[in-house]
């Protein structure tokens, strides 16, 4: 019997990153050096009196059914993180918790979203955005955003995207994978087009807020254009500032009427996100931010290598990142080049297969949809990105011109 699986699973597929990790595993079970760079998880440990905090849960009875939209200590504690941190006033009811951002993302395009409505994409972008439009039946219409723009979205961009079934500008600061930060006056100017086009909404994707290397507070569409909140989704979470990744406690933030209605679709997927999860987010919720500089600092020393010698590295161009764990990296200049075996580079995809083969795994830009560039994280020890800085160089070295 051949199963018939429906058109909307059809046309998305797993995770890129995930492959690329699960490619560098395999090697390395091989007893192959492979520096791993495909991944923006922390390799820093959660805080600790986060973990003491789940210990106390599960030792308390805290092991229950939630509620849908996350338990009210929670909930409050978002609320309170919003005003202190973001400068955003948001009443209880417009704040919902799920089991990660991702959850977040998909829940409100669930609600949102019906056969051909179209989601803007701005390119690069993170390979679950399209995809959970996709799977919800909507249309994603990429605005491409490459290197001369800082890999950002301009606003003439943006006007020139806007149709009558235009309904989510996804918008994503830090970037990933560009690590692209928005100024006040580039979100001012993306604010005066949405002006003019009150049919659409706008997805903050902030996971990497406070992942900064210029020293600033975290900064918002929400926080230069207030006016535009009645159709704003924020979206924030836990994994990346506390190192949580695998606790899977995400946010929303927005419109009552679209937070309501992501919880009927939450309640009749997952219902409540995890029990210990969320007292844990609490408790980094109330803990501060003490711990944070030193790993920013970590993460800013990492880019710092990466991009020192990258930049030097003929056939590469390098977008420096403002934010965020990754360094994007364009490499047109390569394509073309032979690899000491014979082979011919015509892709990301096969700079990226070279690379692994000489040690290095990094994700193909095309997973992004901007080609042809490749990423590398920096949320992994110092020593690694400094080693797999030269072996890139290194290989880059022995490519040669056709003869």
């Amino acid at each position: 019997m051949t199963m018939r699986l429906s058109k909307r699973v059809q046309h998305v597929s797993l995770s890129a990153n995930a492959a690329a990790k699960s490619r560098a595993t395999a090697l390395r079970e091989t007893g192959r050096d492979i520096l791993d760079l495909t991944t923006g998880e922390p390799d820093f440990d959660t805080p600790e009196h986060i973990k003491q905090a789940a210990y106390a849960a599960i030792a308390g009875g805290a092991t229950k059914y939630t509620p849908t939209p996350g338990v009210k200590a929670l909930r409050v504690a978002v609320q309170g993180k919003l005003g202190r941190e973001n400068q955003l006033d948001y009443p209880l009811q417009s704040i919902v918790i799920a089991n990660g951002a991702k959850q977040i993302i998909f829940n409100a395009f669930a609600a949102t979203l019906d056969d051909g409505d179209e989601v803007l994409i701005p390119t690069p972008y993170w390979p679950s955005f399209p995809d959970s439009v996709r799977i919800n039946g909507g249309e994603p219409v990429f605005i491409e955003c490459g290197l001369a723009q800082g890999c950002k979205l301009t606003p003439q961009k943006l006007e020139q995207h806007i149709g009558e079934r235009t309904r989510w500008l996804v918008l994503n600061s830090p970037g990933n994978p560009s690590g692209a930060v928005y100024s006040e006056a580039e979100l001012q100017g993306l604010a005066d087009v949405l002006r003019r086009h009150p049919h659409v909404l706008i997805l903050l994707d902030e996971l990497y807020e406070h992942i900064r290397f210029d020293g600033l507070p975290p900064q918002s569409l929400l926080n230069v254009a207030p006016d535009l909140q009645s159709r704003c989704l924020l979206v924030g979470g836990v994994s990346k500032t506390y190192a949580m990744t695998g606790w899977r406690i995400g946010f929303g933030a927005g419109p009552q009427t679209l937070t309501e209605a992501m919880t009927v679709v939450q309640s009749q997927s997952t219902s409540g996100a995890s029990s210990v999860g969320q007292a844990a987010a609490l408790a980094a919720l109330e803990g501060g931010l003490a711990f944070l500089p030193g790993q920013v600092a970590a993460y800013q020393q990492r880019r710092d290598a990466l991009v020192s010698v990258l930049r030097q590295v003929e056939g590469l161009e390098v977008l420096e990142p403002q934010g965020g764990f990754f360094v994007f990296v364009r490499c047109a200049g390569l394509l073309g080049l032979r690899r000491p075996d014979g082979q011919r580079l015509t892709s990301d995809g096969d700079v990226v297969a070279y690379l692994l083969e000489e040690g290095v795994a990094g994700v193909a830009g095309s997973a992004y949809g901007l080609s042809p560039w490749f990423r590398l994280s920096i949320a992994t020890a110092t020593d690694t990105v400094v080693e797999a800085a030269k072996r890139i160089a290194h290989a880059c070295a022995q490519l040669r011109a056709e003869p």
